[in-house]
């Protein structure tokens, strides 16, 4: 009888490792499950910022663009505005001298 008594607790025995080891496995896999999510909240968080600051950059260079665009047209019209005044002021100056080289005949 004592075999049987034996037997009955290495039985008893590997139940409760089973028991013990399929305990182990389900809180491993419940943690590994609860590190997923929150590596995964961390990371959208982190996405989130990220993508905030490039907008916020974005919108920073893109309103620096539109502002340097308008004053190099600024810039260009006064300048050409400052052309056509230079221009119309010599054109006198440039007419009477062709008119003058061009009457004249050298003998």
């Amino acid at each position: 009888m004592d075999d049987k008594g034996g037997i009955q607790m290495l039985l008893a025995a590997e139940q409760d490792a089973q028991r013990i080891v399929a305990n182990a496995r389900s809180g491993k896999t419940q943690r590994l499950r609860q590190a997923k999510e929150e590596a995964e909240r961390e990371i959208a968080a982190f996405r989130a910022q990220r993508d905030a600051e490039f907008k916020k950059k974005q919108e920073l260079s893109s309103g620096s663009v539109d502002s340097n665009v308008k004053r190099l047209e600024e810039e260009t019209d006064a300048k050409i505005e400052r052309l056509k005044e230079e221009a119309s002021s010599k054109s006198s100056d440039v007419t009477s001298f062709l008119l003058k080289f061009v009457t004249t005949v050298k003998v």
